[in-house]
């Protein structure tokens, strides 16, 4: 193979080499591709691709190729194929033979190297073993050695914690007595760190000091917790740090903070359990007579015994809200002393030792537990015992009393600068909440009470009854004996109101019901009538409701009044509706004799008019009207003392009031007004004032009265001396404005005659007016005087233009400034 490969390359040397322009490139002819390889080929095709696959199974393909039906042919395929094979083997051969040749001139001094290398590596394994055998004997003593030393440390150790141990558990021993008990723990604690710290269990002397220190410990922690228990229930906080300082040296704080609130969270629930355990009331409350227990399946207490049972079961509740106070107050205590006092060195308070932030506090807890009890046991003992249920819901104000008084003694004991208090504002509301089903029961029993008995004084089936005096009486004593029960119980009182409110809305709807609106209820020309009188009554009456209520309200706080008010003054509008119309009648009827004064004459000056001194024809008429309404509607609805102030005393002032002052006005629009005129007026006054003296005081009336006394002197004086008379100051300015017009030219017509109105629409229409608009009305007439007189060419004018100038322009100036 070697001279073959050799000739060829001496061949291809030693040929003449072609020219080099033998062909153009642009005629050179791309390479032919070469061939693909039989691999190539071979993965391409359908039935041997499945030879190269890597799961490859000879036995599937020798069974599908049987199966296929030509196995012949596909067998000749196969030595095709193997055939092909060789002869690529071959040509990949003879195209690598020198690589190959080199590579096997190698491998031949490999084989030399390696076995040089096999001596070599002999030598070395026997010199390893020679080493090894030389180093172990030394390496087993060090080990050896190594050992020995760690247990005798280890036993020095041993000795010196024992020793210690036994040092300290004897200085215990030998001064338990004379010790302060926290030093005790203290040591204590110590020794037991040590014992646990570094293993000195098994120890025979070792465990016969820990039997004795155990038992020690458990009468360190029984000292401890008396003090502590005894602080806690005596208030003395000295005790309770001692014995807290005795636990937190032991390394027991926080478990025993937990033992103690646990203990105080199941007396708190246990108290509140018995409290309502109605076996017990019964079996101490009944004679031995009723047999064991005495008590029912319904929870009521046998036949005689009832009150008997209410008064314990009062007890009980008593004496539970009593325990409860103690409880509570005892665990603040525990955390007051817990929030004061610190670690020493640390110096962190104790209550960080056992409380984490956002945790419940101490208190909170037991507080928890307790309204979580009492709310239970409350809601059990409303559905489940009607005695109860019945004792609660009549008594609610007592319950709700001792709840309030309970959480006030607690706020009060517990109310110290700087601690924070056993209760917070959630905790009373729980607190109160927790009998909330009582109380509802309470209002509507309240309601229903209240609402009986007003159905019982105005039924509804009859509407001409009217309820006596005694019955309005016992009415209010209700509405009085209710407010009285819970006057002192801010929330329920306000709760009472509400439902006190309901039922005088229900009493003013029954009564307005009654009202009587006919035209019988208006007539005030004869004697009263059936139905006047019944309106009389229920005026009456809803004013002494109103009245005594009102006195009630009065001694109770703002808010209180603030509740009932709106009640209230819906009893006074219907107080008033039963009235109103008959004294607008009234008053009607007087207006009525008054404007008579229009169609007298005042503008004559003869002698026989001057001489006569008796009272002009309409004022006899007012006098009568009031005589008879004297006798026979206010001589039965006013008080007999007249230093009372009722709705009809109110009413008949007012009417009063008004009649002087609807004379006052239309006395201001007579005109002409002479001199005789002036001196019949001053007589009508007079007798107006015994007129109105028949329906109210007229020195009691006050600006009106002074109004009408001043009118008086007021049409005697001069026209020039009016502008600076003192007493223009008691009467309105458009009565003076008015009066004016009498003592001006005809030619200065008043607003009433410019605008041709009845003295009756002009009076409708000055109501309806304030002073200001009344002063427009009458600048305006002044300005037409003021034009007729210029059109003449006069340049002098009445003398009570400027003096009506002067005060219009005043009263324009003060309405202005307001």
């Amino acid at each position: 193979m070697t001279t073959t490969m050799t000739t060829t390359t001496t061949t291809s040397s030693t040929t003449t080499p072609r020219p080099h322009l033998q062909k153009l490139p642009t005629f050179k002819e791309p390479a032919p591709p070469p061939p693909p390889s039989p691999l190539e080929a071979l993965a391409g095709d359908p039935i041997f691709s499945a030879f190269l696959s890597p799961s490859f199974d000879s036995a599937a393909f020798s069974s599908a190729a049987l199966s296929s039906g030509s196995a012949a042919s596909r067998a000749e395929s196969l030595q095709d194929s193997i055939r092909l094979l060789h002869r690529h083997l071959r040509d990949e051969v003879l195209l690598r033979h020198d690589s190959l040749l080199l590579s096997l001139s190698h491998l031949s001094s490999l084989s030399s190297s390696l076995s040089s290398l096999r001596s070599s590596l002999s030598s070395l394994s026997l010199s390893v073993r020679r080493a090894r055998s030389d180093l172990s004997d030394p390496r087993r003593l060090l080990s050896l050695h190594t050992s020995q030393l760690h247990n005798l440390h280890s036993a020095a150790h041993l000795l010196a914690n024992v020793s210690k141990l036994l040092k300290l558990s004897s200085k215990l021993r030998n001064n338990i007595g004379t010790l302060d008990i926290a030093k005790a723990a203290e040591m204590h604690r110590e020794i037991h760190l040590l014992y646990e710290e570094h293993d000195l269990s098994g120890i025979s002397v070792v465990e016969d000091e820990i039997r004795w220190l155990d038992q020690s410990g458990s009468r360190l922690r029984s000292d401890a917790m008396a003090s502590v228990e005894r602080g806690m229930d005596s208030s003395n906080q000295n005790d309770v740090w001692c014995g807290l300082q005795v636990f937190y040296n032991l390394g027991e704080l926080a478990s025993t903070v937990d033992v103690l609130i646990n203990k105080y969270k199941s007396a708190g629930v246990k108290t509140v359990g018995s409290a309502l355990d109605m076996k017990a009331i019964s079996a101490s409350s009944s004679p031995s007579s009723f047999g064991p227990g005495g008590v029912q399946r319904s929870g009521t207490p046998q036949i005689g015994g009832g009150k008997r049972a209410g008064d314990a079961l009062w007890e009980r509740m008593a004496k539970c809200m009593e325990e409860l106070h103690r409880i509570v107050m005892a665990v603040w205590q525990l955390q007051t002393v817990l929030s004061k006092k610190r670690v020493p060195f640390t110096h962190v308070l104790f209550l960080h030792e056992v409380w984490q932030e956002g945790d419940p506090l101490p208190t909170d807890r037991v507080w928890e537990a307790i309204v979580k009890a009492f709310a239970g046991q409350m809601k059990s003992a409303f559905t489940a015992s009607s005695f109860v249920k019945e004792a609660f819901t009549h008594g609610y104000p007592k319950l709700f009393s001792m709840v309030e008084n309970l959480i006030e003694r607690i706020e009060r004991d517990t109310e110290v600068k700087g601690v924070l208090p056993a209760i917070g504002p959630e905790g009373k509301e729980q607190m109160v909440a927790a009998i909330n089903v009582f109380q509802t029961a309470f209002l509507a029993l309240c309601l229903a009470r209240l609402s009986d008995y007003v159905n019982g004084v105005f039924p509804m089936s009859s509407r001409g009854s009217i309820p006596s005096k005694d019955q309005i009486s016992r009415l209010v004593l209700r509405f009085q004996e209710e407010i009285e029960a819970v006057k002192f119980h801010g929330h329920l009182m306000l709760l009472v109101l509400r439902e006190i409110g309901k039922v005088l809305m229900l009493l003013a709807e029954r009564a307005e019901y009654q009202i009587s609106t006919g035209p019988e209820s208006r007539q005030v020309t004869g004697p009263a009538l059936p139905a006047q009188l019944k309106n009389f009554a229920l005026c009456q009456h809803l004013q002494e409701v109103h009245t005594r209520l009102s006195t009630t309200v009065a001694s109770l706080p703002n808010v209180a009044a603030d509740v009932l008010s709106p009640s209230l003054g819906v009893i006074y509008g219907v107080a008033c509706d039963s009235v109103t119309s008959l004294f607008q009648s009234m008053l009607d009827r007087l207006e009525s004799c008054i404007l008579q004064i229009h169609e007298q004459d005042f503008g004559g000056n003869g002698m026989d008019m001057t001489m006569d001194n008796s009272a002009s024809s309409y004022m006899d008429e007012l006098q009568k009207a009031t005589v008879l309404f004297r006798n026979e509607f206010l001589s039965k609805l006013l008080p007999s003392s007249s230093r009372s102030e009722t709705i009809c005393t109110q009413l008949v002032r007012r009417m009063a009031s008004r009649v002087l002052i609807f004379f006052i006005r239309h006395a201001a629009l007579v005109r002409p007004l002479s001199e005789s005129g002036k001196l019949r007026m001053a007589r009508d006054m007079a007798e107006l004032e015994l007129a109105v003296q028949n329906l109210f005081p007229v020195e009691q009336l006050g600006a009106p009265y002074r109004a009408l006394r001043a009118f008086r002197p007021v049409i005697f004086l001069e026209t020039s001396q009016l502008a600076g008379s003192p007493v223009l100051q008691d009467l309105p300015p458009s009565v003076v404005l008015h009066h004016l017009y009498s003592r001006g030219p005809d030619e200065l017509q008043s607003p009433m005659q410019r605008n041709r109105l009845t003295p009756l629409q002009y009076s409708l229409w000055l109501d309806s007016q304030g002073e200001d608009q009344v002063w427009k009305g009458i600048k305006a007439t002044l300005d037409d005087y003021e034009l007729k007189v210029r059109a003449r060419g006069d340049k002098e004018f009445s003398p009570v233009y400027p003096i009506m100038l002067q005060i219009g322009s005043s009263l324009a100036e003060a309405t202005s400034s307001q």
